[in-house]
C-alpha cells in the first residue's frame, strides 16, 4: 500500500519547564526504550503517556492532547499500520510514539517520515511488556514533575516509594492512624501503633486487607463510588461499631492507584485533618506509582540485600537505606505447626503481618522472607538490650497460627550480624523443641530472647559438634534407642523423665502418666538388656547426650 508523505511541520515547541523527554528515559530503567530518531532532540516536553490500540476507534479528544508520549500497542515498526500510526501522532502534536521493534527494524521509508516531523520514534525492547512500559514512564513522569518533586510540606524528604514511611508521615500530620491501600482494599502500609487499635484497624493489619464483608459493605452503600469519583477527602461517620474515618483517594490523572485512611488513634484527629490528609493524597502519587510499577522488583532486590547484609556484607547496606555503624539484633519468626513441610495460611498470615510491622516500627528495620521463615534486622536505641521486644510481643499476641520468634543479641555493627543471626536461628530451635515436646492441643506461638534460652541453646550447639561422633561410638544406649525403634518400646522415654526429674521416680512417673512401679520395671529392664545403669555417672551422660540427639532425629 502506498503511503502519502504527510506535510512537513513547523518546528517542535522547545524544552519548557515541565517534564522533558529526555527526563522521562534517564529515569527509567535502560533496556526498556530505544531512541530511533527524535527530530527535534530529546528536550521536547512530555503532558502525558497513553496507550493507542490502532484497532481501537481512536480518541479525537486525547489525541488533541500535545506532548503524549504514545504506546502504540500492536504496532511494528516495519508494519504497514507503522507510518499512519506515526503520521497522526505528529499532527497531533505528540513528544514521542513507541512501537514495538520486531525482528526487522523500522522501514527506511518509516526513518525518513520520522526524520521530517517533530515526534520522535522510539522502539520497546523485546521483553518489555506494554503495561511495564506505561507504568515506568507515568512513575517517571510524576516523579520528575517540579511540582511533586520536593512534595508537600512534611512529606519531602521521603525515598521514593517508602510506604511505611509515608504513612508515618502522614499519621504526624493527621494526627491518627493511617493505612495505605490498594484499589482493591489490600493493606500496602500503615503507621506504627503508639495506641491499641479499634476492632476493624486490627481486623484489616492482621488481614492485610479490609474485612470481605466491610468492602462489600462500603461498596453497596456508595462509599466507594464516592471516594473514586473525587480528588476530595471522603468522611465514614462512626455507626456504633467504628469510629469515624477519613479517606482520601490518591489518583494520576484518571487512574486510581490506592487510598489514604485515617482514624483517631486515641485522640481526636488534627482540627486540620481533612487539609493534611488531602495534601497527603497528592503527595502519594510518586510513592504509588513507583510501588505499583517497581513494587515487586524492588522487594526482592531488597530482600536480596537484607540476605546480604545477614551473611555479612556491610555493602548491601546502602541498598536497603540503614547505616553501617550503630548497634543492631536480628529476630527471626518461622511458621510452626509440628511438621517438617511448609506450613499452613495461618503461621505465614501472621509473618506477614510480623513484616508490616518491622516496617512501621522504627526507621531502618528490614525485613527479608525466606521460605518458612521472616528475618527482620531491629536496629537498637543507645543501651538497649532488647529492640525487638516489641515485635516479640506483637508474636505472641497474633491469633491464629503458631509461630516461633527469637531474637539474637545486639551487635555493635553490620558485620557481625551474622553472629545474632545465627543466635536467633538458635533460639527458634530451642523453641522448636520445647513446641514438639508439647501435646498438639497445647502449641502455641512462643517468642524468647537469646539471653532467656542461653543454657539450652548451649546444649544444642555442643549436639551438634557431639553428632557426628555419636554414631560412629555405639554403646548400649545405641541398643537401647534401636529396640525403642524395632519394637515400639518406651524405654527411652522412661529413661528421659528420669533423668529429667533428677532421679525422682514419682515425679518421672506422673510426667509418664504411668504407675512409679512400671517406671521401675523399664529401668530395671533397661539396665538388663542394654547395660543402660543409671547408677553409674558415664551412662547417665551418655544416655542424656543420645537420647537427646534421637529426639532430633525422630
Amino acid at each position: 500500500m502506498h503511503l502519502s508523505e504527510p506535510d512537513r511541520p513547523g518546528p517542535g515547541p522547545g524544552p519548557g519547564p515541565g517534564t522533558t523527554l529526555a527526563q522521562l528515559l534517564a529515569l527509567i530503567a535502560s533496556g526498556t526504550l530505544d531512541v530511533v530518531v527524535a527530530p527535534c532532540g530529546t528536550g521536547v516536553p512530555v503532558s502525558d503517556v497513553v496507550l493507542h490500540d490502532p484497532g481501537e476507534e481512536r480518541d479525537e479528544e486525547v489525541w488533541a492532547a500535545t506532548g503524549l508520549v504514545l504506546l502504540a500497542v500492536g504496532v511494528d515498526v516495519a508494519s504497514a499500520d507503522a507510518f499512519d500510526v506515526l503520521r497522526a501522532a505528529d499532527r497531533a502534536g505528540a513528544a514521542a510514539v513507541v512501537m514495538r521493534r520486531g525482528t526487522r527494524g523500522p522501514r527506511t521509508a518509516l526513518l525518513e517520515a520520522a526524520e521530517r516531523g517533530r515526534t520522535a520514534l522510539l522502539t520497546r525492547r523485546p521483553g518489555q511488556g506494554w503495561t511495564e512500559v506505561l507504568g515506568r514512564l507515568r512513575t517517571a513522569l510524576v516523579h520528575s514533575a517540579p511540582d511533586r518533586a520536593a512534595g508537600p510540606a512534611g512529606v519531602g524528604g521521603l525515598r521514593l516509594g517508602d510506604l511505611p514511611g509515608l504513612a508515618n508521615t502522614v499519621a504526624d500530620l493527621v494526627g491518627g492512624a493511617i493505612t495505605i491501600e490498594d484499589p482493591q482494599s489490600r493493606v500496602l502500609a500503615y503507621s506504627r501503633m503508639d495506641h491499641e487499635p479499634d476492632p476493624m484497624r486490627r481486623l484489616t493489619i492482621l488481614g492485610q486487607e479490609v474485612p470481605r464483608w466491610r468492602v462489600v459493605e462500603l461498596r453497596e452503600s456508595g462509599f466507594f463510588q464516592a471516594l473514586w469519583n473525587t480528588d476530595d477527602v471522603v468522611r465514614l461517620p462512626a455507626d456504633g461499631r467504628y469510629a469515624e474515618r477519613l479517606a482520601v483517594a490518591v489518583r494520576h490523572g484518571s487512574e486510581v492507584l490506592g487510598s489514604i485512611w485515617a482514624a483517631a488513634d486515641g485522640r481526636p484527629l488534627a482540627e486540620d485533618a481533612v487539609a493534611a490528609l488531602a495534601t497527603a493524597g497528592r503527595a502519594a502519587v510518586p510513592h504509588l506509582s513507583h510501588h505499583r510499577t517497581w513494587g515487586r522488583a524492588a522487594a526482592w532486590a531488597r530482600e536480596g540485600a537484607v540476605h546480604a547484609l545477614l551473611t555479612g556484607s556491610t555493602q548491601a547496606a546502602h541498598d536497603v537505606g540503614i547505616a553501617r555503624d550503630g548497634p543492631h539484633a536480628v529476630l527471626v519468626a518461622e511458621a510452626y505447626d509440628g511438621r517438617e513441610t511448609t506450613p499452613g495460611d495461618t503461621g505465614q498470615r501472621v509473618l506477614d503481618v510480623l513484616a508490616l510491622q518491622a516496617a512501621a516500627y522504627r526507621p531502618g528495620c528490614v525485613t527479608a522472607r525466606s521460605g518458612r521463615r521472616l528475618y527482620a534486622v531491629v536496629p537498637a536505641l543507645d543501651g538497649e538490650p532488647d529492640p525487638a521486644r516489641t515485635l516479640l510481643a506483637t508474636v505472641r499476641s497474633a491469633p491464629g497460627g503458631v509461630v516461633l520468634a527469637g531474637t539474637g543479641p545486639v551487635v555493635a555493627g553490620l558485620a557481625e550480624l551474622p553472629a545474632s543471626r545465627d543466635a536467633a536461628e538458635l533460639v527458634v530451635r530451642v523453641l522448636r523443641e520445647r513446641a514438639a515436646r508439647l501435646p498438639a492441643a497445647a502449641a502455641g506461638s512462643a517468642v524468647a530472647s537469646y539471653e532467656e534460652v542461653a543454657a539450652e541453646a548451649a546444649v544444642l550447639r555442643l549436639l551438634d559438634r557431639v553428632e557426628p561422633l555419636w554414631g560412629a561410638t555405639p554403646g548400649p544406649v545405641h541398643a537401647l534407642v534401636e529396640h525403642d525403634r524395632a519394637h515400639g518400646s518406651r524405654y527411652g522415654d522412661s529413661v528421659t523423665a528420669y533423668l529429667d526429674a533428677f532421679g525422682d521416680t514419682a515425679t518421672a512417673a506422673r510426667r509418664l502418666n504411668v504407675h512409679p512401679n512400671t517406671l521401675r520395671y523399664r529401668l530395671r529392664r533397661a539396665r538388663e538388656l542394654f547395660g543402660v545403669d543409671l547408677a553409674d555417672p558415664a551412662v547417665r551422660l551418655l544416655a542424656d547426650v543420645g537420647l537427646r540427639l534421637d529426639r532430633r532425629t525422630g
